[in-house]
């Protein structure tokens, strides 16, 4: 896993909104190909980070643009597909999310990145990511297109509750692993509610500049900034972490 940097937090962001955009503009341009994008993408792109005995920035940014995609796919397609509500959908996902944790935590005794030393525990983050990416996006649109706020709204509603974790940690008021998992559930409807306030049309409070635009401006940005931590190796966890193989406890004051 990567260090957690600012540059952490900026592709994480730019992967969701980008999974948003990318995900939207395939399903309007065929069904069919979108979707086996999304799930041969997906499936492909975990089976190459599985494959991986070190960290390597290429490969794991790809894996988590690709289960943005695939997150995506599967709230839109629950969503559209049965009509089931953003109301519903939202809770579901939550619960599902808990669930992955539950069952981490239980099994391994830590939800912390930093003690990702095993196959069963990288399984697990991966589980956690999928999850949050469907519960993320199924946030996003609940707020933005079910309680009407709209996506610029949207923005600075996501954009205040993201801070709130950071500084609960920050003045030592809440576990870091909490804010970190907190931090990181809300990147996604932040992301989303960005990316769909570029690109829909005015319409839908939107500036309009469409999904492919602002996809291909998403993408550009993307490769520059995983290429820059690939070259720079600033995002590399320090040896003394990588090779640290204990479980830090929820109640714990250790950190993530």
């Amino acid at each position: 896993m990567p260090e957690i940097t600012l540059m952490f937090w900026v592709l994480k962001i730019l992967t969701t909104g980008m999974g948003e955009a990318m995900s939207d503009f395939l399903g309007q341009k065929s069904v069919p190909i979108g979707g086996a994008i999304g799930v041969f993408g997906f499936a492909y792109a975990m089976r190459l980070q599985l494959r991986q005995r070190e960290y390597r920035a290429p490969v794991y940014w790809f894996a988590v643009m690709m289960v943005a995609i695939f997150g995506t796919m599967i709230a839109d397609v629950l969503k559209d597909g049965t009509g089931v509500s953003y109301a519903v959908t939202t809770p579901v996902f939550a619960a599902l999310t808990a669930y992955v944790f539950f069952r981490w935590h239980r099994s391994e005794g830590t939800l912390s990145i930093h003690t990702i030393l095993t196959r069963r525990r990288e399984r697990f983050y991966w589980c956690a990511v999928l999850s949050t990416f469907a519960l993320g996006t199924a946030a996003g649109d609940l707020t933005a297109i079910s309680l009407h706020l709209g996506f610029l709204d949207s923005v600075f509603l996501f954009a205040v509750a993201i801070v709130i974790p950071g500084l609960a940690w920050w003045r030592g008021n809440l576990n870091p692993i909490v804010a970190f998992w907190s931090a990181y559930v809300i990147t996604r409807p932040l992301g989303a509610s960005v990316v769909d306030w570029l690109g829909k049309p005015h319409a839908q409070t939107g500036l309009g500049l469409g999904d492919g635009t602002v996809s291909a401006l998403a993408l550009i940005l993307f490769v520059a900034l995983v290429a820059y931590t690939a070259v720079t190796k600033r995002d590399i966890q320090p040896a003394r972490d990588r090779n640290l193989n204990i479980s830090y406890p929820l109640g714990s004051g250790s950190s993530i």
